[in-house]
């Protein structure tokens, strides 16, 4: 019998992959001008917890009979309550913020091209969270084992083979003795609680950056979330949080500048390389 992994990794994403017709300001439908992808991360032996977290925020939002947790459809005070149970558990969390307006559609022109390049760099900065937590992970094989929110259309064969094409990429800085490629796995939202835990990480970070319909951003719940952000040395956006491209390369809102220097190292050093 195989040895159990050591960590399980939830992987989903708020906006979409679409890099025309953006969402303008005041304007009914369009898309989102950012793709954010998260991963929430805990030990293997710790996910019936998951179970625990969605339960216990739905319960304090009695008005909600729902069994699943849809972070989108809770107030801004449901959303607090909600971020800050979960900044006091026991998991870490990490997200790639990609600003789609900067971005060349001549260059992204195959299906869910954009979402697997991206996600090339939340894997990364994933297996360097597990590789530095064994220290303290002592049980299981030392891997972790990803499973994603289900995304129509994209195939997670297609997904594992981009996988192995990035193994054999000497370039490529995943620290590969942590990542089980055959395991990779897709689930519905509705069928895992870790999916439904991760939605609300992923929904958090991009109400930081991504303006809504009047123009404005919520970076409270990203605040929130803070002490769970995974970081090394007080750096986040190597680490945790990774944009694509940096922010220095953008034209920022108050807001999303407010976002930034929210994450920023406590010198005021501008985020590393």
């Amino acid at each position: 019998m195989a040895e159990p992994y050591s960590y399980i990794a939830y992987i989903d994403e708020s906006g979409d992959d679409g890099l025309q017709n953006f969402r303008e300001r005041g304007v009914r439908g369009g898309g989102s001008s950012w793709l954010v992808i998260s991963a929430c991360v805990l030990r293997f032996s710790s996910d019936w917890q998951t179970v625990v977290w969605r339960d216990e925020i739905l319960s304090n939002m009695p008005e909600k009979r729902s069994t699943i947790l849809h972070f989108v459809r809770l107030n801004h005070g449901q959303k607090v309550v909600a971020a800050r149970y979960l900044a006091a558990q026991r998991t870490r969390v990490l997200s790639i913020l990609a600003n789609k307006r900067l971005m060349d559609p001549k260059i992204y022109v195959n299906k869910n091209q954009l979402y697997f390049y991206l996600t090339r760099y939340l894997i990364e900065r994933l297996s360097w969270l597990c590789r530095d937590y064994r220290r303290i992970v002592r049980d299981g094989n030392g891997r972790v084992k990803i499973i994603f929110s289900r995304r129509g259309g994209m195939s997670y064969t297609a997904f594992q083979d981009y996988l192995l094409r990035l193994k054999a990429d000497k370039e490529v800085s995943v620290h590969w003795p942590v990542i089980d490629i055959s395991g990779v796995e897709a689930h519905d939202h509705s069928r895992r609680a870790g999916l439904q835990i991760v939605d609300a990480i992923a929904s958090s970070f991009a109400a930081g950056i991504e303006p809504n319909p009047y123009g404005n951003c919520e970076s409270r719940y990203a605040e929130i979330l803070k002490p769970i952000e995974y970081e090394r040395g007080g750096n986040y956006f190597s680490y945790g949080l990774k944009p694509f491209p940096w922010f220095s390369e953008m034209e920022l809102s108050d807001d999303q500048k407010r976002f930034v220097r929210l994450f920023e190292k406590e010198s005021g050093s501008p985020p590393g390389p």
